[in-house]
């Protein structure tokens, strides 16, 4: 079976998704992940966004692996622990830039199917059900409104140390979504045969029954 969970930013996919595949017992691909630490990658080295050569070639060379259970499930890139590099603000800002790249997404779909083959598999992301898996069994399409999408980004950075008001998160996340919409490659969409679900004001439970209970029908 394989679940895709697509949405914009800060719907709460991520968390979500970890603990719909704990609770169902099968494997979480934090796609997401993926392009945060390619990103990470490509800022580290100074690559640009737009450099489609230097970025090829970065590709080429990347290895990305999780390790552990959900949800205690760590980003590995190129041997090193990067779970916590990659949630960074400066990465956060950028990686709708290098994600909309076809060289960057050309490799990460790759190999984002070639980690579901035979296996059971909770992914998502924001072209999950459109366009990595077309044909998945069930697909869920998370959003929320703009302000608590900011409130979670908030708490989230508050627990990294890092003070965010709500009116610059706001903005972040509408420019991200902007981004993310209309870029030409895999832009964000609801995938044809998904099902809505609105966030706001619903518990981390909540979510997670609501595609646990549709999972198992």
């Amino acid at each position: 079976m394989i679940i895709a969970i697509d949405g914009p930013a800060g719907s709460g996919k991520s968390s979500t998704a970890k603990a719909v595949a704990a609770r169902l017992g099968i494997t979480y691909l934090d796609t997401g992940a993926m392009y945060r630490a390619v990103t990470l990658k490509a800022l580290r080295l100074k690559i640009r966004h737009d450099d489609d050569k230097a970025l090829g070639i970065i590709m080429a060379h990347t290895t990305i692996a999780f390790e552990g259970l959900p949800p205690d499930v760590r980003v590995i890139m190129d041997g090193d622990d990067v779970s916590a590099a990659i949630r960074s603000d400066e990465v956060t800002k950028r990686v709708s830039d290098y994600c909309a790249r076809d060289v960057v997404r050309a490799f990460l779909v790759e190999q984002q199917r070639q980690a579901a083959q035979g296996r059971s598999v909770v992914c998502e992301g924001r072209d999950i059900g459109t366009v990595v898996f077309p044909n998945a069994d069930l697909k869920i399409y998370m959003v929320a409104s703009v302000e608590e999408r900011a409130r979670r980004r908030q708490m989230d950075f508050a627990a990294m140390g890092v003070k965010k008001s709500i009116e610059e998160l706001i903005r972040d996340i509408e420019a991200r979504d902007r981004k993310d919409s209309t870029r030409a490659n895999s832009p964000l969409m609801k995938a044809d045969g998904a099902t809505e679900m609105d966030t706001t004001g619903m518990t981390l439970e909540d979510q997670v029954a609501f595609i646990v209970g549709r999972a198992k029908k």
